[in-house]
């Protein structure tokens, strides 16, 4: 048998990034005084007893000589906002030290400023590592900042945040307090809908308007320039507005329905008439577990978009925020796609973390999503 591996380089590399990590900057200094440092995901702890963290460095590096001849450097842990400092030190011929705020530590050795937290070691032993040197060092200074760290993962920068998949939290009794979480956890779920499929993405809530939207998420070719906050949809011509009103009490949304089903009769624009077109729409949403409606133009344009909606469901069976995909009319995918399917999963999720159970009779106002459908 082949001991040649079974992948290739950029396959390996690929793979490794699926492996979050924070970001650092190790930096040193040499015999004649000279400042180094480099960006470095490869940090990570050894022992608390003693107190040992190691990093690793391509032999290749420029700054390799400088730091194998060292005997000490400095852990700074960059924070969230602290992006272009990764980014320079990251970036071989340059002054990477210019217009940098420091502080100078234990043997003149660099810190920089504003980081999230800063470990101060000598150098314990030098590993030989393939292409690479692991070094380990022993801590013996340690300080933190209460800023969150940068976050890097699959090519990218992101952002550290408290953990909300599985149950939902305790004390998510309220309507107010469900439609929190549940905006919080889908402006998530939407940026990642939005990176995938590259369609612009809209979460709305119900308000004092009825459908709101509260945030947008655009695409890399988004429907408009314009992308309005706190835009009230209507009810019985948006699919936001009847993926919400097929999972709430009627004594929420009759008063929009009825001045709307008056007014979609007299302007004939496409939108239900009477309640008996009204709950052949509301059943099918219900069915189908995702909200359609003919092409129309976008808020404010002339352009003709497509869209299609999910409820997200609380405890009590009620929609607390919606989920809106829109596109170019001429070539939005439309429900039965990829994307739909995607929609439907991504609402069935987040009411499961909201505490919805598909199978007990949450909402007595409507019928029972079919989850199913989603999964």
């Amino acid at each position: 048998m082949s001991n040649e591996p079974r992948f290739d380089g950029k396959e390996l590399r690929r793979v490794l990034g699926a492996f979050v990590t924070g970001v650092t900057v190790v930096t040193t200094v040499d015999a004649e005084g000279r400042q180094w440092g480099l960006t470095a995901n490869s940090f990570s702890s050894v022992s608390l007893d003693p107190p040992l963290v190691l990093w690793s460095q391509s032999v290749r590096a420029p700054s390799h000589p400088a730091f194998s001849g060292a005997g000490r450097f400095a852990i700074n842990i960059l924070a969230e906002d602290q992006i272009e400092l990764s980014n320079r030190f990251a970036t071989s011929g340059i002054n990477k030290f210019e217009g940098v705020d420091i502080d100078a530590g234990e043997g003149g050795v660099p810190l920089l400023r504003g980081c999230s937290a800063w470990l101060e070691c000598t150098v314990e032993s030098k590993i030989p590592g393939g292409d690479h040197v692991i070094f380990v060092g022993e801590v013996r200074s340690v300080r933190r900042n209460e800023r969150r760290p940068l976050v890097f993962g699959g090519g990218q920068y992101l952002v550290a945040d408290a953990h909300d998949l599985g149950k939902p939290p305790p004390g998510l009794g309220s309507t107010v307090q469900s439609q929190l979480h549940a905006a919080r956890i889908g402006a998530r779920a939407m940026t990642r809908l939005s990176e995938d499929f590259n369609e612009t993405m809209a979460l709305s809530v119900w308000g004092n308007h009825g459908p709101t939207v509260t945030a947008w998420q655009p695409s890399k070719t988004p429907v408009s320039d314009s992308l309005p906050m706190g835009l009230a949809l209507r009810v019985t011509s948006t699919s936001t507005g009847l993926a919400m009103a097929a999972y709430l009490p009627p004594e929420a949304t009759r008063w929009l329905i009825d001045a709307e089903l008056d007014y979609n009769a007299a302007e004939q624009n496409g939108g239900p008439v009477d309640e008996e077109q009204l709950t052949r729409l509301l059943d099918e949403v219900r069915v189908q577990g995702i909200a359609t409606r003919p092409p129309g133009a976008f808020y404010g344009s002339e352009r003709l978009v497509n869209a299609i909606s999910v409820p997200v469901l609380d405890a009590s069976g009620c929609a607390v925020i919606a989920l809106t995909a829109i596109g170019d009319a001429n070539r939005f995918p439309g429900a039965r796609s990829p994307l739909g399917d995607a929609l439907r999963q991504t609402a069935a999720d987040l009411s499961l973390r909201l505490g919805f159970q598909p199978d007990a009779n949450a909402n007595p106002h409507a019928k029972k999503p079919d989850l199913a459908a989603a999964q």
